[in-house]
């Protein structure tokens, strides 16, 4: 055979360029989405990480290295080891230590000498809350002029340029904050005795550029005073005192030499647009590296011996990572499952250009084309096409989704691509590998399966059913990763083996009861829809993953919604909730009742400070009217009861307030609660200094009023006069409106609602970031699953429509052709409905038990209500299997009125390839 050339090429693009046009486009869409899925994982991966680092406080993602001079060195060499020549050197020596990936932000990080101990002064005009001197803390930070704006006076210098240990007067400056705080101002003189006295004078006032950043966190008091109180002995008032920070010019580090105890230190800011979720790792042996590692080494023999470097950073990267690893294998499964179908769409699409051109294919072999040949024309003519729309789309996700990595998107085009190109070549060389005189029929199936592929399928079932149990057994998170990301593949391979062996059985069963009925229609159609054969199991398997992929997606994102709704309606209490520590103004129901959105309102007044008399200990009370009570608890679920069990008994007042401390009332109470009193009468003292009596004759885990494990509720009209006023209002209610409802509220109380509390557990770019993915991935593989089918049902259109013609020939009326392929794609359509809606509500129900959603939903591994777990989404059940049917007898009815357009002739002319 020749070798492949260009006019063979270009032929067979002119005689079908339509198919050409399709797969161009098939194959640019999924390289597209391909290869935009690594980088949509980079992106949001990210930006939790930098979100992590930035939200943590600067002194704890920090790295911050200190060494104290080194005992026993004389006067100068202490001297000289503070200036800041030394310092640079060790700054320089402290970044060198520093390994990558972990890189330092130079502008934020800094370096200095502070003194580790304060200072008491005794200026009698610095504040003194309780008559103890205020104490000041020095330091002489490097770069003070680049990270503050001067307000008043001039930056601190150093008299001659050079300062040492006998040094006594000093320059420094303040921070807005510790002025105003301390009465301070430019001129002002602090003396500070100390191991000498240093007299300081203040000759400016700054404000920091960045309060909140890393050059700031080395002493927080050198930003702000802070006040503290002094050590006294226990249950004695302790007196309290104020600590300011003043900031020294860097030449006069050794004069501190004399005043206090003093250290070197270089803090270390990391930059956060230089990290990345994949680098996780290598940051974390980064930073053990610089704390305990080689890094620590070369700090102790190139800055110091007593070198020491201590960060938080380490504890930040773990929990990010702990909440990467938890939501990862979910969003695997998504991608795994999509994947799985697209690439079953593309082998289909190989398949049906291969049947196509069976005879085509089959007249070259006669002639003498080799297998190899034939394959090499037939790769070259896909890959004229598959090539240039591969990297198309390979673009269009660049050019989507930027700031990622390449590779990871290259190499996800090129997988898609080579499954294109190959495709059709591996198709033709598997059916034409022998020379054939004829086709068998194209509707003809085996009775019976070979032995190679009984054992074959019954063996991936056995494979499949085992990691599905492994994976139920050790969970999501628990070294199953791959197995959850294969669960919807998995599941939907057995389903797909046991489906295609089982349907016929039935079908064919029926089909000699029907042969009694009147017409030919039915019979007929029951009989072609038993026939089946191998082919069927890909278009099958990709339903059945899409099916398994939607319904799995559906309970993951219902069940973090879910775990959402139910912690924010236990915080808020309702839909929304005005709450204050006085008493609510009484016109403020019928204000809010107003509101757009608002159905009903129920007061409760919440005594907080309720003790009982034998140990003093608070418990939370609530006074409500049972009643209305009652109905929000039912409404809301959060711990319904009967009202009737909580009204007050008969004597115990005679309206709103007017109960006696003597009379019993019954209570309802947390299990906590319950289990301290048991069943038995006892007193509570309230707020106002009025008692109440109280028996539990009610439990419930939670209540509306009340957030804790700690809590009682009572009928209010049984407590004293003027107890527990009304300062807790519970709204239920429609799409409220948090503006309307903060303007009725006013400066009264404090608005909550259960929609920003739900919004606030989005807490990370990761959660935000795998749903959207997760989003997106079930509705490519729903998109690639309609297709699928439509390749499914296009692959044996020219079958269909050529029996439509003979039968025409033979009698058959147009509506009768209409009836017999809708009949006849209904066998097919509905078992596959019906077994994706079973494989789908296994599938959650196989791995709900090792899938854990809490840190999804919560951005913790903790939540209030509980584990979060996977919950059975019945619209993502049945939307899927509607459609599946809707498309595939639509596809039925759209080709039995196209060919009875064209006509008998059409069809069935002598010879024409179809």
């Amino acid at each position: 055979m020749n070798p492949v050339t260009a006019p063979w090429v270009r032929t067979r693009l002119r005689a079908a360029p339509g198919a050409a046009v399709a797969l161009a486009v098939l194959v640019a869409l999924t390289a597209c989405l391909a290869a935009a899925f690594p980088r949509a994982l980079d992106r949001y991966t990210d930006a939790g990480l930098r979100q992590a680092v930035e939200r943590a406080p600067a002194d704890v993602t920090g790295v911050l290295v200190s060494a104290a001079p080194a005992p026993g060195l004389d006067v100068a060499a202490a001297e000289d080891s503070l200036r800041p020549r030394p310092l640079a050197d060790g700054y320089r020596s402290v970044l060198d230590a520093v390994e990558s990936p972990l890189v330092v932000d130079e502008e934020q990080s800094s370096y200095g000498v502070r003194a580790t101990d304060s200072v008491p002064s005794p200026e009698e005009w610095l504040p003194r809350p309780d008559g103890l001197p205020a104490q000041m803390v020095l330091a002489a930070p490097q770069g003070l002029g680049d990270h503050a704006r001067l307000r008043s006076g001039r930056l601190p210098r150093v008299a001659g340029g050079r300062a040492g240990a006998s040094t006594t007067e000093l320059e420094a400056a303040v921070t807005e904050e510790t002025a105003r705080t301390l009465h301070m101002r430019a001129g002002s003189v602090v003396r500070l005795p100390g191991h000498r006295e240093l007299t300081v004078r203040v000759t400016g006032i700054v404000a920091p550029e960045r309060p909140d950043g890393a050059y700031w966190s080395v002493d927080p008091v050198l930003r702000s005073p802070s006040l503290r109180r002094a050590p006294g002995p226990p249950g004695a008032p302790a007196p309290t005192y104020w600590v300011g920070g003043l900031l020294l010019a860097p030449e006069a580090a050794p004069a501190l030499l004399g005043s206090a105890p003093v250290i070197r230190y270089w803090h270390l800011a990391p930059d956060p647009d230089a990290l990345h979720g994949r680098d996780l790792d290598g940051l974390a042996s980064a930073v053990a590296a610089v704390e305990s590692g080689p890094g620590l080494q070369r700090l102790h023999a190139t800055v110091s011996p007593l070198a020491d470097a201590t960060t938080g950073l380490d504890d930040v990267l773990t929990t990010y990572g702990r909440l990467r690893g938890d939501i990862g294998p979910l969003v695997a499964v998504a991608a795994s499952g999509a994947g799985t179908v697209a690439a079953v769409v593309l082998l289909m699409a190989g398949g049906l250009a291969g049947d196509r051109r069976r005879a085509e294919l089959a007249l070259l072999r006669a002639r003498g084309a080799s297998v190899r040949g034939l394959a090499g024309r037939l790769l070259a003519e896909t890959a004229v096409v598959a090539v240039p729309a591969g990297a198309l789309g390979l673009g269009a996700a660049l050019l989507t989704l930027p700031g990622a990595r390449l590779l990871p998107a290259l190499w996800a085009a090129v997988a898609v691509t080579a499954v294109a190109c190959l495709a059709l070549p591996l198709r033709a060389a598997a059916a034409h590998h022998r020379v054939r005189v004829h086709d068998d029929r194209r509707d003809a199936a085996s009775p019976r399966a070979s032995r190679r592929r009984t054992v074959a399928e019954l063996t991936v079932v056995v494979l499949a059913l085992g990691a599905v149990e492994v994976l139920r057994r050790r969970g999501a998170t628990d070294g199953a990763g791959g197995l959850v990301a294969m669960a919807p593949v998995l599941v939907g391979v057995i389903a797909a083996l046991v489906l295609v062996r089982l349907y016929p059985l039935p079908l064919r069963g029926l089909a000699r009861p029907a042969r009694r009925l009147r017409g030919a229609v039915g019979p007929l159609a029951l009989a072609r829809a038993g026939r089946t054969s191998a082919s069927t199991v890909l278009p099958l398997l990709a339903l059945l993953t899409a099916f398994t992929v939607a319904a799995f997606g559906g309970s993951v994102l219902g069940g973090v919604a879910d775990a959402r709704d139910r912690a924010a309606l236990r915080a808020v209490g309702a839909d929304a909730r005005v709450e204050a520590v006085e008493a609510l103004p009484s016109g403020l129901p019928a204000r809010l009742r107003e509101a757009p959105g608002v159905r009903e309102v129920t007061e409760a007044g919440v005594d907080h400070l309720a003790k009982t008399p034998d140990d003093g200990q608070s418990l939370p009370l609530a006074g409500v009217e049972p009643g209305a009570y009652a109905a929000l608890a039912g409404r809301t679920g959060l711990g319904a009861f009967p009202a009737g069990r909580l009204t007050r008994p008969d004597g115990a007042g005679g309206g709103h307030g007017g109960g006696s401390g003597d009379a019993v009332l019954p209570a309802l109470a947390s299990p906590a609660v319950a289990e301290r009193f048991g069943d038995r009468a006892f007193r509570l003292r309230l707020a106002d200094g009025g008692v109440a009596t109280l028996r539990i004759v009610l439990v419930r885990d939670r209540t509306p009023a009340v957030y804790g494990d700690d809590f009682l509720v009572v009928d209010r009209a049984g407590l004293p006069a003027g107890a527990a006023p009304p300062n807790v209002l519970l709204l239920t209610g429609d799409d409220l409106d948090a503006g309307a409802l903060r303007r009725a509220a006013g400066d009264a109380g404090t608005v909550h609602l259960r929609s920003e509390e739900r919004d606030g557990y989005v807490d990370s770019p990761l959660q935000s970031g795998a749903e959207r993915v997760y989003t997106a991935a079930v509705a490519a593989g729903a998109g690639y699953a309609a297709l699928a089918l439509l390749l499914s049902l296009a692959s044996t259109a020219p079958e269909r429509s050529a029996l439509l013609a003979r039968l025409r020939t033979m009698g058959l009326t147009r509506a009768q052709g209409r009836r017999l392929l809708v009949l006849e794609s209904l066998p097919q359509a509905l078992p596959a409905a019906l077994g994706g809606v079973l494989t789908g509500w296994a599938a959650v129900r196989l791995l709900s038990p090792g899938i854990d959603l809490t840190t999804i939903a919560m951005s913790t591994t903790a939540s209030p209500v509980g584990r979060a777990e996977l919950r059975t989404d019945p619209w993502s059940l049945a939307v899927p299997a509607v459609a599946v049917l809707v498309l595939a007898v639509g596809v039925a009815a759209v080709q039995a009125w196209w060919s009875g357009r064209r006509g008998a002739v059409a069809e069935l002319r002598a010879g024409d390839a179809r």
